[in-house]
């Protein structure tokens, strides 16, 4: 059985974007970078919210940023591999390859992806993850903490929802950044 893991960026304080919705706020860190496309060259299926998939469209409707460099290809190439679903009810079409709309989050057919996926699946978007928690379907939590604070906006982790994790792993970066790795226990 798979693993659903959910993977995102955050400052110290918690938040995935401030309040402006930027999210800029932290610095292109090649180490990271290059780490993050080892995650992502695990996963086999992303689950994206609407957001955050026409954020990362563009490493396949782009191919300017693919050029910039072999990091950038390097990652490019793994986000392009996996499979991506998309929940959305405000779009009418997708401009990736390798992707399907879905216009609900149905935990139910997660868990049957679950079940029968040959490699992990990410779930990204707070507002998704936040369902897929609530649903009990988060087997990981693997948190991306940057060295700086926004002082709100939208949270990382869920609001209203309680989770245990116990920490699998950990790993410091150069500039501060941290990458923990939990195990969600206790749901």
């Amino acid at each position: 059985m798979a693993k659903l893991i959910y993977l995102t960026n955050v400052s110290v304080d918690g938040y995935i974007e401030d309040e402006s919705g930027d999210f800029s706020w932290f610095p292109r860190d090649d180490e990271v970078f290059s780490f993050t496309t080892d995650l992502v060259r695990s996963v086999g299926t992303f689950l994206y919210g609407r957001r955050l998939y026409e954020a990362m469209a563009v490493w396949e409707t782009d191919a300017s940023l693919a050029a910039q460099s072999g990091l950038m290809a390097d990652f490019a190439h793994a986000w392009q591999a996996a499979n991506k679903v998309v929940y959305s009810t405000t779009l009418t079409e997708v401009s990736t390859k390798a992707t399907s709309l879905e216009r609900s989050f149905d935990p139910a057919a997660v868990e049957k992806l679950k079940a029968t996926a040959d490699s992990d699946i990410t779930v990204g978007g707070a507002n998704l993850a936040a369902q897929a928690m609530r649903a009990g379907l988060v087997d990981e939590c693997q948190l991306i903490v940057w060295p700086a604070s926004v002082g709100g906006g939208k949270p990382g982790l869920p609001t209203g929802v309680r989770n245990n994790f116990t920490l699998l792993d950990e790993r410091r970066f150069r500039s501060g950044v941290l990458h923990l790795r939990y195990e969600v226990v206790g749901r």
